[in-house]
């Protein structure tokens, strides 16, 4: 028997924006996924789903551990990977990737120390631009670290920039808009094409 397909999906509201369109396309959990289960079952006995951390996803389909996944493309750059076949714009958890800074603070002309944990795309940013950069690695209150001085500025995903506003910074420069794709592991959509391919289908039809 072929072992089920699966496929990984990010926690948290990634999660709650991306079932409603697998329903739509008719596949959907077979039990809570809010439980301490690792793989689930779905209502198809071919399709499972295993739910991970958002940042962990892609590694998840690259490796083929998952066939299919749903990950922001912010973290597909960041990861820089390239055994990835992105053949659906979810056009959910629509953001930008900004540089932020606090509300009038002078942009140094020099070194610029910054905070984030896209650390990839933020050298990649700065080198496009001719800026020498300090990164200073953070997981997590990115917007405390120029109210402290740790950084100048720093580089985060901006949704709406009201957490920016409540603490005093400013969105500054654009590095790349994301959503969520779906994420598709290329030696499987090779070697599962007739399975994979009606299932990728079915999700563009939800959308439409």
């Amino acid at each position: 028997m072929t072992q089920p397909l699966i496929i990984a999906l990010s926690k948290g509201r990634l999660l709650k924006e991306t079932l409603p369109i697998l329903a739509e396309a008719g596949i959907e959990p077979g039990e809570d996924l809010g439980s301490r289960k690792l793989i689930f079952d779905t209502n198809h006995e071919q399709i499972k789903f295993i739910v991970v951390r958002a940042v962990d996803v892609p590694t998840f389909v690259t490796r083929g551990v998952a066939h299919i996944g749903v990950s922001g493309l912010d973290q597909i750059a960041e990861q820089s990977l390239t055994d990835l076949y992105l053949p659906v714009d979810l056009g959910v958890s629509a953001c930008r990737l900004m540089t932020a800074g606090m509300v009038g603070a002078q942009v140094p002309q020099g070194k610029r120390r910054v905070a984030t944990k896209y650390t990839h795309l933020a050298r990649e940013y700065y080198a496009r631009i001719g800026v020498q950069v300090e990164l200073i690695k953070l997981y997590g209150a990115m917007e405390l670290a120029p109210i402290v001085g740790l950084a100048d500025e720093i580089v985060d995903i901006v949704d709406t920039g009201n957490t920016l506003k409540a603490n005093g910074l400013e969105p500054r420069k654009l590095i790349m808009h994301s959503s969520a794709r779906l994420v598709v592991n290329k030696a499987a959509w090779k070697t599962r094409f007739d399975e994979i391919s009606p299932l990728v289908e079915k999700i563009k039809g939800a959308l439409a």
